[in-house]
Parts: structure tokens; C-alpha cells; sequence
């Protein structure tokens, strides 16, 4: 048995007690008082003393579900009825307080008074979906106090098949208590999603190449010419290739977002806040040969007047179907963007400004490809020095233009000597 040295039992120490043996730490300050850790990581107090020479425990609650200073006060309480001879459980220490809000009902007002008022639509919905899909009909008709940590561990356990969305989970419901904990509901358990590990997400990385580039425009122009695409439609995917926007940027685009004779695109409402766009020549040649209905806002405008696009999901796997580029997302081709400005030779930081990221490590995920080139020319520029090196060459051959990135043989482009 292990004693808490200088440190009396609180809500931190407790939660900071690692799982792996069944183990009893005990109260530096109130002695008979401890907390059980079994290995499964549950965590109990306890009160023990001996009457009559003779050891008697009592379990006093779970942590998560009373407080570390209700558990003491309790504790206190059993251990002098003990020794009083009397029933340790006769009378309880308090009677126990009416439940509190329904996890429904706080959802309800999370979503009213943070989500609608304080996310983006797109994160709103995100928010939504998670609490109708998962949460609610696992917690719903329960009150706060009843959602304790291992109920959660169940859930996201459940969910392991599908770690982003076991993680979503996991985060939303953590906000959702922070927020009840802001509006003054605060359980006496804290955040249950607190200490719940989250899973390892293995990123999709896929960026298409000089080849699959070429198949897609190809495919593009054709199903453009059958009427298989609208012309919106296939101008939105051209954007997405030129530009490395994300797609809702480009799905809800509107033409006082366009400065064509700027060659800018003027994004309000972009994921990470105001951002601006500068269109390469070719992307304001789309954008110039699209039709501009008067009634409509909307750059990438739907088939009713006034509307936008909003399938562009169901259209882009068409797309990928016919050019035989099944594993290929809609935002595959914002990597890819990102891939050929690191293979021609832009700096992370500056691909990041581009691509409107808030973070520097967001961009960082693209630094295994920086090395790749770096890699890349490292082996090349070896291997022309390999080839006089070694004798691989014959004297005095021309290195060709393509190794050297001069014109004319190596001896005209060195300072005579």
C-alpha cells in the first residue's frame, strides 16, 4: 500500500493516479481515508479503521461521481460511526441533491447559445450531427451527473472503428460540458472527457500527378462537351485544381468575392477567418468564361435561379470514376496543389500563407515532401558527379542541359581558368 506523501486526497491528485495494479492510496491528512485504483482505472474511496482490533473498510463512492471533498467529509462520518459501534451507512451524510439538467437539454442550449452564435456553419452543422448521431442517443435522457468517465470510455470505445469520428465525439461532448460548466451546471465530477485518451488518426495523404493532372482535364472537357457537367460544375473542380482552396471556399463563392482585374478572390468567411486568394492567369480564365446570371449571387451557381451547387460530392465521384481515380478526394486536390509548389521549390511557410492556414503545423505535415526533393535533387546532383567520378562518363561529354539546368555543355557554362 502506497501513502500520498505531503498531499492530502483532491480531484487533481486522484485523476493524475495511474491504472495497472489494483492499489490503495492513502490520505496524508485524514487517516482511514483512501482511494482504491483498480486496473481496469476505476477509482473508489474508501474509509477503514479497526474496532476492536479488528480492520473494517467501507466503500464511500466513485470518483467522478461524488467530489474528493464530499468522499473526505463522508469518509470522516463512517469512520467515527464505526468506532461509535454504530451502522458506518445508517445515515447518509447529506441527502442526496435533486439530478441535475438532462444531457438533451444542455445539448439543446449548447447548440442555441455557443454553436449557432460562435461557429462557422459549416463546423455548426459538424456539431449538430455529432450530438443527434451519437451523443443523444446515448446519453439524452440522462443528467450530467450520471455521463461519468467511464460511460464515456464506453462510447468512444465503441467508436474505435472509426477513430476521426470517435474523436469528434469525444471533443464535442467535451465542449458541451465546458460549456455547462460556463453556464454554472457543472458537475461535482468535473469534465468526464477529461483523461479519456484519444485515438491515433492515421492521415490520408494522396496528391495526384503531372499524369493523373492531365487524365482529369481531359476527363473534365469531355464531360463537359457530353453534358455530363455542367459548366459550373466543372469550373468549380478547375478552381480547386488551381487555386488549393477548400472546397467550401469555392462552393460558396460569390462574384463580390472576385476581383478579376486584381486577379484576387476576397474570402469573408474562409475556415480560419478573412483571407485573400491571388488567381494565377489561368484560374481567372475559368472564372472570365463562366456565365454571370443576373439573379444569382453565386460563382459556381445550381440549377434553380438564385441557388448554388451543393453536390459537388456526388458529382466529383463521376469524375473520379471515369478517370479511373477512385481513392481521390475533392480535398486530395488541395494536397496535390501543396505537393507541386514543394516540388517547385516554395517554402512551407510560404505555401502556408497560401494555402490560408492559421497554423504553422497544419502546413508542417507537407515537410516529409520538402525532404523528398531535397532527397531527390540531392541524388541527382550525385549521380552527374558519379558519372565523372567514377568513369562512368566519357571525357569530354557534355552533361546534358536537363542535369545541370544550363543550356550547352558543362565546360561552356564554367569561368575559364
Amino acid at each position: 500500500m502506497t501513502k500520498l506523501h505531503r498531499k492530502s486526497i483532491s480531484k487533481r491528485t486522484v485523476d493524475a493516479l495511474p491504472a495497472g495494479k489494483d492499489m490503495v492510496y492513502w490520505d496524508s491528512e485524514l487517516p482511514g481515508f483512501g482511494v482504491r485504483v483498480y486496473p481496469s482505472g476505476s477509482k473508489v474511496y474508501i474509509a477503514q479503521t479497526r474496532v476492536k482490533g479488528k480492520s473494517r473498510r467501507v466503500t464511500v463512492g466513485r470518483h467522478g461521481v461524488i467530489t474528493a471533498e464530499r468522499a473526505r467529509r463522508r469518509a470522516a462520518s463512517i469512520i467515527t460511526r464505526v468506532k461509535a459501534g454504530e451502522d458506518p451507512v445508517a445515515a447518509p451524510l447529506a441527502p442526496k441533491p435533486p439530478p441535475g439538467p438532462a444531457v438533451a437539454e444542455i445539448a439543446e442550449r449548447y447548440l442555441a447559445e455557443h454553436v449557432a452564435l460562435r461557429c462557422k456553419p459549416t463546423t455548426a452543422a459538424q456539431r449538430r450531427f455529432v450530438l443527434e448521431k451519437h451523443i443523444l442517443p446515448a446519453f439524452g435522457a440522462m443528467s450530467l451527473e450520471d455521463v461519468i468517465r467511464e460511460r464515456v470510455t464506453a462510447l468512444h470505445h465503441g467508436l474505435r472503428a472509426t477513430p476521426a469520428t470517435a474523436n469528434m465525439v469525444l471533443a464535442t461532448l467535451s465542449r458541451m460540458f465546458t460549456f455547462a460548466e460556463a453556464c454554472g451546471l457543472g458537475t461535482d465530477g468535473g469534465n468526464p472527457c477529461r483523461f479519456v485518451s484519444k485515438y491515433r488518426e492515421r492521415r490520408r495523404e494522396r496528391f495526384l500527378s503531372d499524369g493523373e493532372f492531365a487524365r482529369l482535364g481531359t476527363v473534365l472537357a469531355e464531360m463537359e462537351a457530353e453534358g455530363r457537367l455542367t459548366v459550373h460544375a466543372t469550373a468549380a473542380f478547375r478552381l480547386l485544381m488551381l487555386t488549393g482552396c477548400r472546397r467550401n471556399e469555392i462552393a460558396t463563392l460569390r462574384w463580390s468575392d472576385v476581383d478579376l482585374a486584381e486577379r484576387e478572390l476576397h474570402l469573408a468567411q474562409a475556415k480560419t477567418g478573412a483571407r485573400t486568394v491571388t488567381l494565377s492567369p489561368e484560374a481567372v480564365q475559368v472564372l472570365a468564361g463562366l456565365p454571370r446570371a443576373a439573379d444569382t449571387p453565386w460563382v459556381i451557381a445550381g440549377p434553380r435561379p438564385g441557388t448554388r451547387i451543393t453536390n459537388l460530392s456526388e458529382q466529383w465521384r463521376r469524375v473520379r470514376a471515369r478517370a479511373d481515380l477512385e481513392d481521390v478526394r475533392l480535398h486530395d486536390l488541395r494536397h496535390s496543389w501543396a505537393s507541386r509548389a514543394l516540388a517547385l521549390g516554395e517554402s512551407l511557410p510560404m505555401i502556408g500563407r497560401l494555402l490560408g492556414h492559421a497554423r504553422v503545423e497544419t502546413t508542417a505535415r507537407y515537410a516529409h515532401l520538402a525532404r523528398d526533393s531535397v532527397h531527390e535533387a540531392a541524388a541527382q546532383i550525385a549521380a552527374d558527379i558519379g558519372a565523372d567520378l567514377l568513369g562512368g562518363r566519357n571525357a569530354g561529354e557534355a552533361t546534358p542541359a536537363s542535369a545541370t539546368g544550363l543550356h550547352g555543355s558543362r565546360e561552356s557554362a564554367l569561368p575559364a581558368i
